[in-house]
């Protein structure tokens, strides 16, 4: 099934891939821009509805949304490390990965709608955006004391303190990451595609910690002041990569409107998981047309058992030992005041390295 990807939706998954001063981004006619926030607007005539209303009425979230894509590539290419698709950086054949529906385009729509939400949630508790701010707390019922407390030991509790407004985040990577896509064949391939958005918003949304903290006279604790925090976003890659094993495969019902599971007694997915409908390359040797750069070179850990190990990283080729030396800070002395000096190692380093 092939994807059919909007144009600033290229445009985002793009901005990680290239310098900060330059970004490639490309349309679907594949025409180069340099980057910056502002360039997408200026491109808003190529765009429609919600994304283009984004566009021209808050051009500054457009800023924050970028930097939420940003994060999400970077942790991609963070969980995968050890992959032998490892979220590569290379622009053709990341692409080439967006026009399969697989398990790692589940995985990128998952962790991009996740970044846009956290790093717009982020900007408005630190306050870049006029639109927003603290997490509004009045209609909240009174936090629950933690299960190491008693909730008879006198302790006053509210909320205060600059709560993260994750509402706030989660409806513009909504409204940014979902905007409507053209009806017809691609009915099917744009559920999946809003599924796995949802999914890693959820993954944000749904974990909110709390936190609090005391106040009284000489240390005591008459008022615990709390307020929600967003999940780490490692914690929300960690989720995701969870989700990514133990992702579904569907396919489209007759009325090609719902999905429904591969497979004989396989329990429907849930909002939280994430869904594909073709299988993966197995990524072991390059090839343009599936986005395989294969395993050729990669490093690899000759006495790991896992997905690392040079058995499974290396596809059974085998591997070859190499000898690197490097040189690195070393020795290192804090003098007051206020200088580190330190002295310079040569290091040797045996790699194991992917026939």
């Amino acid at each position: 099934m092939t994807v059919r990807l909007s144009r600033i939706q290229l445009a985002l998954f793009f901005i990680l891939l290239c310098p900060v001063n330059i970004i490639g981004l490309w349309w679907a006619v594949g025409s180069p821009l340099v980057m910056d926030p502002n360039s997408i607007c200026r491109k808003a005539k190529r765009l429609a509805g919600k994304q283009a209303e984004l566009c021209q009425t808050q051009p500054e979230i457009i800023s924050e949304v970028a930097k939420g894509a940003r994060l999400g590539v970077r942790e991609c290419q963070y969980q995968f490390r050890y992959r032998r698709w490892n979220c590569t950086s290379h622009s053709k054949y990341f692409g080439k990965i967006l026009q399969q529906d697989i398990r790692e385009t589940a995985f990128v729509y998952a962790i991009t709608a996740a970044g846009v939400t956290h790093a717009v949630t982020q900007a408005c508790s630190m306050g870049d955006l006029l639109q927003c701010g603290c997490e509004a707390t009045r209609n909240r019922a009174p936090p629950r004391p933690p299960s190491s407390s008693s909730s008879g030991d006198g302790v006053k509790w509210e909320w205060g303190g600059c709560g993260d407004d994750v509402e706030f985040g989660y409806e513009k990577s909504k409204q940014f990451m979902d905007a409507k896509r053209r009806r017809g064949k691609s009915d099917i391939r744009t559920l999946i595609d809003l599924h796995n958005n949802e999914a890693g918003r959820l993954a944000v949304k749904l974990y909110m910690r709390t936190e609090c903290k005391c106040h009284g006279l000489s240390g005591s604790c008459t008022l615990r002041t709390c307020w929600k925090k967003m999940p780490h976003f490692r914690e929300v890659g960690d989720r995701l990569l969870e989700r990514f094993n133990g992702a579904s495969k569907v396919m489209g019902s007759n009325d090609g409107k719902t999905l429904i599971p591969v497979g004989q007694n396989i329990k429907p997915p849930d909002k939280q998981d994430l869904i594909y409908s073709d299988e993966s390359p197995d990524f072991c040797l390059a090839n343009r047309k599936t986005g395989s750069l294969g395993t050729r070179g990669r490093m690899c850990n000759s006495t790991a058992m896992d997905i690392s190990g040079c058995d499974l990283l290396c596809c059974e080729r085998g591997y070859r030992e190499e000898t690197v030396v490097f040189e690195e800070n070393c020795l290192c002395r804090f003098h007051w005041c206020c200088v580190v000096q330190c002295k310079k190692c040569m290091v040797r380093k045996e790699l194991s390295l992917c026939h």
